[in-house]
């Protein structure tokens, strides 16, 4: 038998077992009660941001495609926030120290990516807030330790970033299933975020072919990975375009309709990824029938654009009552010219392969 704070634990020897080595597991903490009178006369601060609307504070796992650009994203927010300035096109981060574990990088890669984020008419010094490391230990090897030391030594630490959750977590040990073993893998983590009131993003992979289903079952591994994150973001790219998808226990869900610029490999928020879709279909049925110069039916226009003959006929209907479409007779449409010089607006979702290294 041993007391740890006044709690007495049976040992393996009392209980006539063999121990096994634990990576994970600690005593359990002395349970906390408290009645439902009392709980309603405390008061929480509200939830503190990292990137507004984005990022809240504690473990968030961002999930993507290899190579669509998700170190990309983590290494713009990285260099927002230890500036204090923005990401995601106009998004202002409140400035903080941040650790950046770039596990599958070099040096000579980093610096590379950070010239590139970096906007070129900019004289400033690089900052002294934000710390790379291309190695560290296994978080079940001290590696969870080394952040604890970082942030107690960091004046205003804001972030933790772990590129990528396969390099950092732990093995799985007996006994514990898949499930278990994915959800202690960023347990830690996010108690480590809440204790130090910080957040921690965790870049890590969606399956492969997993096609038209829910945004949280997309995410490589059981359940436990996004059962133990706070937040979850998706970076997605389907033949619509690239989306933002973010689902938390203290957030709203979303999805944003998100660009790459090739040119400085920084994404940005065109706005909610239903109105963007919206739009860029309407622009590709005016595109169509100006395009034409003749009336043409629904169904040659789904031809033409590839896309569903109901979303056709429904955005006709819109389109028509807005005056931008002529509805001739036998259920045939036609649009004017464009004047001159005008070259229209198609509202074009980004698209394209972005390398993560």
């Amino acid at each position: 038998m041993r007391i740890v704070d006044g709690v007495e634990y049976q040992t393996a020897a009392d209980l006539g077992v063999i121990p096994f080595p634990s990576q994970h597991h600690s005593p359990p903490p002395r349970p906390t009660m408290l009645t439902a009178f009392e709980l309603g006369g405390m008061t929480f601060p509200a939830i503190k941001w990292v990137v507004p609307g984005y990022l809240p504070e504690g473990c968030t796992i961002l999930a993507g495609r290899p190579k669509l650009g998700k170190s990309w994203l983590a290494l713009d927010i990285a260099l927002a926030v230890a500036r204090g300035t923005y990401c995601l096109g106009e998004v202002k981060c409140t400035q903080g120290a941040v650790l950046y574990l770039a596990l599958e990088d070099n040096l000579r890669r980093l610096k590379s990516r950070v010239e590139k984020v970096t906007p070129p008419a900019s004289h400033e010094p690089w900052p002294k807030e934000i710390s790379f490391a291309t190695e560290w230990p296994r978080c079940e090897n001290g590696g969870l330790e080394k952040i604890k030391a970082w942030l107690k030594a960091a004046n205003n630490p804001r972030l933790v970033i772990v590129d990528v959750l396969a390099q950092f977590r732990s093995g799985r040990i007996d006994n514990e299933t898949l499930y278990e073993a994915d959800y202690q893998s960023l347990k830690a983590l996010q108690e480590l975020a809440s204790a130090f009131n910080i957040g921690v993003l965790v870049i890590h992979h969606v399956r492969k072919g997993s096609g038209d289903i829910d945004p949280f079952e997309r995410v490589s591994g059981t359940m436990g990975l996004t059962g133990a994150a706070d937040t979850a973001l998706i970076l997605d790219r389907s033949g619509e375009g690239c989306s933002l998808y973010g689902r938390g226990r203290d957030i709203e869900e979303f999805e944003k309709a998100v660009t790459f610029n090739k040119e400085n490999c920084r994404w940005s928020v065109q706005g909610d990824a239903m109105e963007v879709r919206r739009t860029d279909e309407r622009s590709q049925i005016l595109e169509t029938l100006r395009d034409s110069g003749d009336a043409m039916s629904p169904t040659d226009i789904a031809a033409m654009t590839g896309m569903k003959n109901a979303n056709v006929r429904k955005l006709l209907g819109k389109l028509v009552k807005a005056g931008d479409v002529t509805k001739a007779k036998y259920g045939r449409y036609s649009c004017d010219p464009l004047p001159p010089g005008h070259t229209g607006n198609s509202g074009h979702s980004g698209d394209g392969d972005h390398s993560d290294v």
